[in-house]
């Protein structure tokens, strides 16, 4: 019971505050939870700001009351509830009943909260629990059932159609998986992979990057086989096939813009056999000691580490690097799945986000030598961030070109490549490599 209350204050802090979900399960109110209480409430939180939207459907539509008028208490207990009840396995249905109505704090609110959660697990084992009718309106049942703002699930409609959105929608909610890439400098794929399966993971080559390994399931890294050592790190596939597209080579000079938390300059460093010379920049130095405590248990002594503003050319920058990595800040529609507080944010949030990526790519332009190449890349879905700032920077110039690549069983069209969650099982990932002609 401790660990329920501990996430029903989490999840008002959440909900009151604005406070990021992994910020919270790292407050000191979880201090006294042992490895599986951590684990139960990690993922109960996620689980219920992640489907709130479909919780809060549930019980207006078996209240007869607007979700707004019940108190964020009463509404927080109960998507906390119907969390264990609907998406929660490993609890019984009587367990998610008496234990939610157990979290409110008076007579009246007890029962209430006591006569949501029979009828709904009523419901539920009928397989009639209360949905919008698919067939007045896709787009809003999509967004009821998956647990998507309407307006995003639009906009994904408008990009991939209703089909595609449908599987894409059900991808972020149901794949669990960590990929990690392998520093090849210390250890070998295929050795690791045996390491860890000894240790009864779950895991396989990377379906496309050469340096990575998926294993099933959500982890947490720091405990696997090989962390202090310095053996790998976290990163999604995608982040992997981006910069094994660009080409890093020994001897050259790389520049990683946007870096933070670092894992790409990791990755060049790792491919040029840490015998380039990697510049890791970003624009918060908040965020620099990530990069450089990455750095350090790599052993990857070729990565210097600096704050830098990528919107901005200093001469001393201009035409001097062989490979420029350019993954800009975006709107995420590509990682909705693994970032349950970004997929509630306001699309208008993003109007200006194409303005923003058109400079830090001029930018980065400007410091790639003659012959030398780039990756631009974004970790969504939404053209106007993606091709159509490709288009509009291809446009201003001659001295540029698109140039295709191949990594694994992957290859471009026209230099660009978007993989896709429900298609390629990695996050929703864009990248264009752009030539400097010379």
């Amino acid at each position: 019971m401790k660990t329920r209350r501990i996430a029903l204050t989490l999840l008002e802090e959440y909900e009151g505050l604005g406070k990021f979900v992994n910020l919270s399960l790292s407050s000191h109110k979880a201090d006294g939870l042992n490895g599986s209480e951590r684990g139960f409430l990690t993922a109960l939180l996620y689980t219920a700001v992640e489907r709130k939207l479909t919780y809060d459907y549930l019980i207006g539509a078996i209240s007869g009351r607007s979700v707004d008028s019940i108190r964020p208490h009463t509404r927080n207990a109960l998507r906390l509830g119907l969390c264990q009840l609907l998406h929660l396995g490993s609890v019984p249905d009587h367990a998610a009943v008496s234990l939610t109505v157990e979290l409110g704090r008076d007579k009246g609110e007890r029962g209430f909260i006591n006569g949501i959660m029979r009828t709904a697990a009523r419901l539920n084992s009928r397989g009639e629990l209360p949905m919008p009718r698919r067939e007045k309106g896709v787009a809003r049942y999509l967004s009821v059932a998956n647990s998507f703002p309407l307006p995003t699930v639009k906009k994904l409609i408008s990009l991939i159609g209703e089909e595609g959105t449908e599987s894409l929608l059900h991808s972020f909610n149901e794949s669990s998986y960590t990929d990690i890439t392998v520093n090849t400098l210390r250890i070998g794929r295929d050795e690791l992979i045996s390491r860890l399966a000894d240790e009864g993971y779950e895991v396989s080559p990377s379906a496309y990057s050469s340096l990575g390994i998926r294993i099933r399931g959500s982890v947490d890294p720091t405990r696997l086989v090989g962390f202090t050592e310095g053996w790998f790190f976290v990163q999604d596939e995608a982040c992997a096939v981006s910069v094994e597209a660009l080409g890093c080579e020994a001897g050259q000079r790389i520049l990683d813009v946007c870096a933070a938390p670092g894992g790409k300059s990791m990755a060049a460093a790792i491919l040029s056999e840490n015998r380039a010379s990697v510049n890791s920049r970003d624009l918060h130095e908040s965020k620099l000691s990530l990069i450089t405590e990455s750095r350090d248990r790599l052993g990857l002594t070729s990565v210097s580490v600096s704050a830098a503003d990528a919107t901005l050319t200093d001469a001393t920058d201009v035409g001097i690097y062989d490979r420029v990595i350019c993954d800009v800040p975006c709107s995420g529609l590509g990682v909705l799945g693994k970032k349950p507080d970004l997929r509630y944010r306001s699309l208008d949030s993003n109007a200006t986000l194409p303005d923003l990526q058109l400079d830090i790519l001029r930018a980065s332009f400007a410091k790639l030598r003659p012959g030398g190449a780039m990756i631009y890349s974004t970790c969504t879905l939404a053209e106007e961030e993606n091709s159509g700032v490709v288009d509009k920077f291809m446009s201003e110039g001659l001295d540029r070109s698109l140039s295709d690549f191949s990594v694994g069983s992957l290859s471009s069209s026209n230099g660009r490549l978007t993989l896709m969650p429900h298609i390629h099982g990695t996050d929703g990932f864009f990248m264009a490599r752009i030539i400097k002609n010379l």
